[in-house]
């Protein structure tokens, strides 16, 4: 009903969208729910947005509603769709209106998904929204493109710039086709490169302490935040029933870093008596090499690839697992292991980056040595082998674990942060 409230008001005052021109004179982008005087105008920038599916794209979405919701004024400024111009436009973000400022974008073909837009233009656009829209405070949400440029023009004009790091350089090498010699070389200057970027803010924060740590191992960087991405676990449904069916779920990224293979390499060595089966909820530039490993391990029929799927198919995915499994060694939060423990799902996750913020190893799930398979298969068999009583334990602890990641306390640290108020981690 909130929603609809804010979709209804934002109609009234403005028709199905807001024209360019009613940009250029300085009209509101979103309808405020209340008349509180402390209400900001945050501009968001991004390099990866809806439609995109990955962590840093589902923060700032769930980031941007839920600020419109507690009715401040937002526009996000991220790579737009096809290499034209397009006036700003209201679009509706998890089922709320904002504005969206979308500048012209290139594919970036060694990526599946990937959109960026030229920097000089990125410059342009930087300029003319916060020249229009005259924000209380940029939260940028990289340091590669848009972030970069948005944050140089606020720099200018005095205006706040709080950062929000997502980014390893070490997670890009497989898309920057560089030979491996000069990799090493490539990780350094990144780092150096992100460093100038981000000490432009007068608060930086990342998902976990864990990456807070390593930000600050890497760079001049100090007193980094760990903010959680949050969620709203109301979103989602645990079933705590007797599970009929020995079924494992992955969310996210078919891409290498997630090493879905050794998931696929521990499910072979399953007892096949345990009848287990594999859903693999996303879709990447891996699926068809992962996909012809399925049949190499003899796994066709136990083995479901669903694509790109919808929220709401999502949860489902979710509620109807018996264990979600992550392999991943490149997690710097893991929005998705936390809507499988918001699910009430036993987590099996590697032990590497920020994933260990998240599972407790015995309580909410176990921890197994990255790219160990056997460990992994054996960690699997565990799980399955619980009484009711055990599993029940741990899907409990699932959903005790990923209460203190709710999106509200989330948005409280960031409007503190936005008003260069003092926050905790």
């Amino acid at each position: 009903m909130h929603r609809e409230r804010i979709a209804r008001q934002h109609q009234q005052s403005s028709g199905e969208a807001l024209t360019s021109r009613d940009f250029q004179r300085g009209a509101p982008s979103t309808v405020s729910t209340n008349d509180r005087s402390d209400r900001l105008r945050i501009v968001i920038g991004c390099d990866t947005f809806a439609p995109d599916v990955n962590g840093a794209a589902r923060f700032a979405e769930r980031l941007a509603a839920g600020l419109v919701e507690r009715g401040h004024e937002v526009h996000v400024i991220a790579p737009g769709f096809r290499w034209r111009r397009s006036t700003p436009r209201v679009e509706s973000i998890e089922g709320v209106p904002m504005m969206l400022h979308r500048p012209p974008a290139l594919r970036w073909y060694p990526h599946d998904w990937l959109r960026f837009v030229l920097p000089w233009r990125a410059r342009h656009y930087a300029r003319k929204v916060l020249d229009q829209v005259r924000p209380d405070v940029v939260h940028v949400q990289s340091h590669i493109i848009i972030g970069r440029a948005l944050s140089k023009e606020a720099q200018k004009r005095g205006i706040r710039i709080v950062a929000t790091n997502h980014v390893m350089p070490e997670n890009v090498l497989d898309f920057t086709l560089l030979p491996k010699w000069a990799e090493r070389s490539f990780v350094r200057w990144a780092w150096r490169d992100a460093n100038r970027v981000l000490s432009r803010a007068s608060a930086l924060t990342t998902p976990t302490r864990r990456a807070a740590a390593f930000l600050e191992q890497n760079t001049s960087q100090r007193n980094v935040l760990a903010v959680s991405c949050g969620l709203r676990a109301s979103n989602y449904t645990a079933d705590l029933s007797p599970r009929a069916r020995n079924r494992l779920v992955f969310v996210g990224r078919v891409t290498l870093e997630k090493e879905i293979d050794v998931i696929l390499r521990a499910l072979a060595r399953l007892d096949s008596d345990l009848g287990v089966t594999l859903t693999i909820v996303g879709d990447g530039d891996q699926r068809k090499s992962l996909e012809k490993l399925v049949i190499e391990l003899g796994l066709a029929g136990r083995v479901h690839f669903t694509g790109r799927v919808s929220d709401e198919e999502l949860r489902r995915h979710l509620t109807e697992a018996s264990i979600f499994v992550i392999a991943s060694i490149a997690e710097l939060q893991s929005i998705a292991t936390m809507e499988a423990m918001a699910s009430g799902l036993p987590i099996l996750a590697a032990d590497a980056v920020a994933l260990p913020h998240l599972v407790t190893d015995g309580e909410n799930g176990f921890l197994f040595p990255p790219g160990n398979v056997e460990e992994l298969a054996a960690k699997i068999t565990h799980v399955l082998g619980f009484s009711e009583e055990e599993y029940l334990r741990m899907q409990q602890a699932s959903l005790d674990a990923v209460k203190v990641h709710d999106l509200d306390r989330t948005l409280d640290t960031f409007e503190r942060l936005y008003r260069g108020e003092a926050a905790t981690a």
